[in-house]
């Protein structure tokens, strides 16, 4: 029994960092999308912030964002207390055998599997505001968000605080992550302002064609796959037949849900633009990986289709919306992540029987409140102590020559060849 015991803590602990290294992976499709979507110019600067939001994510959450999420005691539900360092010590295997199966995986494992989810988010921001903002400045606020904006409200539900209690759910994450990540986008943009020449003055919209639409693909394709670590894992377990069951029923309804979103998103460009809009098809695959992610579980294949569908339609007409109020997001996040978010969170309760729409609505709420007070503030004074936007000749020679000093395309683009 005891073998069998220690194997079960294997599998599971095994299982975890595998979903973990899969949600990883997703770091390279955003930097793949990010750096297709936005013009050639821009390329390097975007990659440098990719890499770099994901180390400094790892360090922040290490040194005392997991301490405030998951608290070994909280001060009270809304307040877990001050954070601490990340530790070397784990499950002792006497600890793990006396426990009866409540103790099934290594904490250090759930670090690693929580550490990358932080990171997602804060690749929410870095699309939103490309093409304009300092990279200093992005790695500034990148501190705050990984260390103490995302891990509070990240407390609130999957630490077991306040919004747990009041039983609003989100099995891996519409709200906690993506929700999160864009409303501190959202934040940013409001204060950053639209890339010179998007909006003319006639009220017409200049539209920037990314450079590299093959790129853009490739990482959607990552940013798929590696969201069914993303959903799977969160199940948390798969040593058994019913945990087993319940992790594949996640990875068909997650893989359904982009697949609706992807038809339902080309359709309604067609029938909008006459014409099949491939962004609009790649932002239709993530709306409806966000939508499905609050709840992967308990729908049906069939629903889940259904709500990635509706995921794939509200982001086409919210990308168009936020362009129309002048809301620029060169690839789309906000609408991607926050508003379908906001759908995946109150799409939980067409299948999950405990989910209340009163509770829903709160957490959506409050995530949101919390996120967009907090960081707005932090890009405030961000602003105010060393600015956060490059100068109109930075942006108009491409911010990879003025922050990262070297070009991604160097044939084609800036100093040493011809184009734009």
């Amino acid at each position: 029994m005891e073998a069998l015991t220690e194997l079960s803590y294997a599998l599971d602990t095994f299982y975890f960092l595998v979903s973990g290294v899969l949600v990883m992976w997703m770091a390279a499709g955003f930097s793949m999308l990010e750096a297709g979507m936005v013009r050639a110019k821009n390329t390097a600067e975007i990659l440098t912030k990719n890499i770099s939001l994901f180390a400094v994510a790892c360090i922040m959450y290490m040194l005392y964002g997991y301490s405030i999420m998951y608290p070994a005691e909280a001060v009270n539900a809304w307040w877990p207390g001050l954070g601490s360092i990340l530790g070397a010590e784990d499950n002792a295997t006497a600890d793990v055998l006396a426990s009866g199966g409540d103790t099934y995986y290594s904490g250090l494992s759930d670090f690693f599997f929580q550490v990358v989810f932080v990171a997602t988010a804060m690749s929410i921001v870095s699309g939103a505001v490309a093409e304009r903002m300092k990279l200093w400045a992005f790695l500034v606020f990148a501190v705050v968000m990984t260390g103490f904006i995302y891990p509070l409200q990240g407390y609130w539900k999957w630490g077991g605080g306040g919004l747990d209690a009041l039983g609003f759910l989100d099995f891996a994450g519409s709200g906690v992550v993506h929700l999160c990540g864009a409303t501190a986008a959202f934040a940013g943009v409001l204060l950053l302002g639209a890339r010179k020449g998007k909006y003319r003055p006639d009220g017409t919209i200049n539209a920037f064609p990314g450079a590299n639409m093959p790129l853009a693909t490739l990482g959607t394709f990552i940013l798929w796959m590696g969201w069914f670590g993303f959903n799977g894992g969160s199940e948390l377990m798969i040593s058994n037949v019913e945990e087993a069951n319940a992790v594949a029923l996640v990875f068909v309804n997650t893989n359904m849900a982009a697949a609706g979103g992807v038809v339902a998103a080309m359709l309604t460009a067609r029938l909008l633009f006459g014409k099949t809009d491939l962004t609009m098809a790649l932002n239709g695959a993530l709306a409806g990986l966000v939508a499905i992610t609050a709840e992967p579980l308990t729908p049906t294949p069939l629903l889940a289709t259904f709500i990635g569908a509706i995921g794939g339609v509200i982001v086409v007409f919210s990308i168009i919306g936020l362009d129309k109020l002048k809301i620029d997001d060169p690839v789309g996040a906000i609408s991607v992540h926050g508003v379908v978010g906001m759908w995946g969170l109150l799409a939980v309760v067409l299948s999950n029987a405990d989910a209340t729409i009163v509770a829903q609505l709160t957490g959506l709420g409050v995530i949101f409140a919390w996120t967009f007070g907090a960081s707005l503030l932090t890009w405030f004074v961000i602003k105010m102590i060393m600015g956060i936007r490059v100068s109109e000749e930075e942006e108009y020679a491409g911010v990879d020559l003025s922050e990262c000093g070297l070009e991604a395309y160097p044939e084609f683009v800036g100093s040493q060849g011809s184009g734009k």
